[in-house]
Formats: structure tokens, C-alpha cells, sequence
């Protein structure tokens, strides 16, 4: 292990976050001397951002704690021309109303985990909009444009990989990596920026901005990746039975998000904990070394951190007790994420099928018999033993709601509204 002059450097490289750098020494000078202003960009494709994004928030949460300036990218601009990376399939274009919709929803999250003012290492957010749809197509052609090379690009693993599979790129696509190449010039011009950070399938566009600051004059730029998660069995990282892994509350619960932490695979905590927590690495050493059952007690401590540090300590403590409630005690805890559903539905009988897909717990019909086969669903604490089964207001329970359970850890309550 490379032992660096940098805190940040230090720190990225102790907690798993360094896949590849353009110049380690380079940007070890700059980040020792708390020199290393630093961007992520952040598209506004959806009303939230999700786990893969929080991995890169934690590396400008790790550069502002070395005394370094993190710059928040929000792209009001590239959201319109949409990535193409590890896709098949051209992005939806959006209109401008729904990626200023998205940006709004996204804002707030930010604040989560960095400083913003007007210290010399406090966080600032931009919108590439502000440069990207003011450029004269003439003038970026001629002006930038020249600086690209086609057969270079079409190396690049975002295109490269589509052209192989055999499925089109849209020529607004292709202009992708130009936009955020440019990006990253604008930012060197206009704050002084000098690294920018992505997960590891964005290095060729990352390069592409480091390669055209060099031919458009700027100071010299740095790259810096972090690796793709997955889990120790080789699964993509953030996806459950109800989707992504939304870092908003209203779209995945302080619950929901505590609950995806502590269903951990055993051998993935350490690793988490050091990218999604901010305990100290002789905390974590130790809880690294529990064996046997008492990997459950760290698997908590990591639901609980990496809870109270997007959504507060408060709701992380109410989510790790309505979980102690309801799996220690069996107790039915009124904190559960719950789904209201219209009375008349539960009066006519809801199909417990349909009950099981409305409460996320399911993706489909299909997948409700299957679980239901193999013992897999329950309501109220009891098997669901038939398919054709029909709740009512008789399966409320004192409380007013029916319980749905997929498994021992998935529980969602049905509420007549």
C-alpha cells in the first residue's frame, strides 16, 4: 500500500475508494497543500439520486475533511443530451420542466454530507446549463469540437461497448463525452478546479476532460475513479425487490435504507463500512473482526451509521428500534413503511396478490405465487397458504392495517385511507 503525503489520498486509499488515478503524485502535491478542488457531476435523469451516487458523495465528503474544496456539479445541461454509459439503449430525452423538477428533488441531499458557504473548503454547487445551453454550435464546433478525435472516441468503453453489442448510439449520445469534457474546462476557468471524480465507467469521458484542458490552455487537470459496486457474490450493488436504492426518503424510507444495510452479506461489511460510514478505521478494524453470529451486532452498527449520516440520527435510531420491535419482540411496529390503499378496495377484497405488488414487497403477480409456494409470504404473521385469497376489513388488526411480511425482514403495512 502506497503511503501518500495527502490526508485525502491516505483516507481514499484505506477505505477501498481508488480504482484509478491519472497522476497520484501530482494531485498528492495539491491535495497536501489543500490545493485539490475537486468535482462530481450529478445528472438529473431521475426525482433521486441513488447508492452509486452516494459513493462518489463520499469522496468529496473525504476531500472537505482534508481542507480541500468539493464542487457539486448538478447537469441541468447534460440530463439533455442524456449518458450513454453502460447502456443499450438511448435515455429518454426529457423536457427541460422534468430535469428542473429532477434538480430541485435532487438539491437537498447534497447537504447530507458536505459544508457549503464561502470558506475556503466549503462545498459550492453549479449547473452546467449555465454554460451548456448558452454555446453557439458554430463556435463549439470550431472552438472545442476540433480538439476531439473520432477514432478515439469511438475506443471509449461507452461507445465502444454499444457499437459491439450491435445496438444504435444517437449522434446527440455521441456528443456526450465533448459536453462533459467541457465541462470540466469551463470549471478549471471559472473556479480553479483541478480534479474530477466518477465511478470507474467514466474514466475515457474523465481523461477526454483532463486531455482537453491541456489543449485549451487550462492548468493541469487531474482523474480520479472510484470503483463499481457490487457484492462479495459478484451481484450489482442497489437494487432490491422494489428497485433502486433511492437516497430520498419519500422514495426509499430511513427504514427501507437501514433495513438494506443490516440484510448485509457477511463478508461485504467491513468493505461498507469503510465506504459508507464515517467511523474511524480502528472502529471499524474491530467490527471487521466479529465472527460467527455476533457479525449481525456490525451489520447493525453499519445500518444505523450509514442511516444517521443521509437521514439523521434520530431516524436511524427509530429504524433500528422499530426493527428490534418487530423481529425481537414481534410486536407490530406502527413505524413500518406503510402503503394506504382506498377502503372500497379492502370492503370489495384485495386480492393478496395484488396486496403483496401494491406494497412494493413483489414485483409481480408471478412472483407473489411463486413466494407463495414456497412459504415465502405472510399476513399478519401467518403463511399465505392460498393465492386466491382476499383480504377485508377482517384481517386489520387493532391498529387498523394489515401486515405483510415477504420473508423474515421485508414488512409493509396496508392502511385503508
Amino acid at each position: 500500500m502506497t503511503a501518500f503525503k495527502s490526508d485525502f489520498l491516505n483516507t481514499l486509499q484505506e477505505r477501498g475508494f481508488i480504482h484509478q488515478c491519472s497522476d497520484f503524485e501530482g494531485l498528492d502535491a495539491l491535495a497536501a497543500k489543500g490545493e485539490a478542488t475537486a468535482y462530481v457531476g450529478y445528472d438529473c435523469t431521475a426525482r433521486s439520486l441513488h447508492i452509486g451516487n452516494y459513493l462518489t458523495m463520499m469522496m468529496l465528503h473525504w476531500l472537505q475533511q482534508s481542507g480541500n474544496k468539493p464542487i457539486t456539479l448538478m447537469g441541468g445541461g447534460t440530463t439533455m443530451v442524456g449518458d450513454p454509459s453502460g447502456k443499450d439503449e438511448t435515455r429518454a430525452i426529457r423536457t427541460v420542466a422534468e430535469i428542473e423538477s429532477n434538480k430541485e428533488s435532487i438539491r437537498g441531499v447534497f447537504a447530507k454530507v458536505l459544508k457549503y458557504g464561502d470558506g475556503k473548503s466549503d462545498a459550492i454547487m453549479l449547473d452546467n446549463a449555465e454554460w451548456l445551453t448558452k454555446l453557439n454550435w458554430i463556435e463549439m464546433l470550431r472552438d472545442v469540437g476540433r480538439h476531439f478525435s473520432v477514432n478515439r472516441m469511438l475506443t471509449m468503453d461507452s461507445v465502444r461497448l454499444r457499437l459491439e453489442r450491435e445496438h444504435e448510439m444517437s449522434f446527440i449520445e455521441f456528443n456526450y463525452m465533448v459536453c462533459q469534457a467541457y465541462d470540466f474546462v469551463e470549471l478549471a476557468k471559472r473556479t480553479g478546479c483541478k480534479l474530477q471524480m466518477g465511478g470507474s465507467d467514466q474514466w475515457g469521458n474523465i481523461i477526454m476532460g483532463v486531455d482537453l484542458g491541456r489543449r485549451m490552455g487550462t492548468h493541469q487537470l487531474f482523474a480520479l475513479t472510484t470503483p463499481l459496486l457490487t457484492t462479495a457474490s459478484g451481484a450489482k450493488m442497489g437494487k432490491t425487490a422494489q428497485g433502486a436504492v433511492w437516497l430520498n426518503a419519500d422514495q426509499f424510507s430511513p427504514y427501507d435504507f437501514w433495513q438494506y444495510w443490516r440484510n448485509t452479506e457477511d463478508a461485504d461489511v467491513g468493505k461498507f463500512l469503510k465506504l459508507f460510514t464515517t467511523l474511524s478505521m480502528a472502529e471499524i478494524k474491530k467490527l471487521e473482526a466479529l465472527g460467527g453470529s455476533e457479525i449481525n451486532e456490525a451489520k447493525k452498527v453499519l445500518a444505523t451509521e450509514a442511516t444517521a449520516l443521509l437521514h439523521g440520527r434520530d431516524a436511524a435510531n427509530e429504524a433500528a428500534e422499530t426493527a428490534r420491535r418487530t423481529f425481537e419482540e414481534g410486536a407490530l411496529a406502527e413505524s413500518l413503511p406503510t402503503v394506504e390503499i382506498p377502503r372500497g378496495e379492502l370492503d370489495a377484497g384485495l386480492g393478496v396478490l395484488n396486496a403483496f405488488v401494491k406494497a412494493g414487497l413483489v414485483a409481480s403477480n408471478g412472483e407473489a405465487r411463486r413466494q407463495i409456494k414456497g412459504g415465502g409470504l405472510r399476513v399478519n404473521d401467518a403463511p399465505v397458504t392460498d393465492e386466491k385469497m382476499a383480504l377485508s376489513a377482517a384481517n386489520l388488526t387493532p391498529e387498523g392495517v394489515v401486515k405483510l411480511s415477504f420473508g423474515k425482514k421485508k414488512h409493509v403495512l396496508i392502511r385503508p385511507a
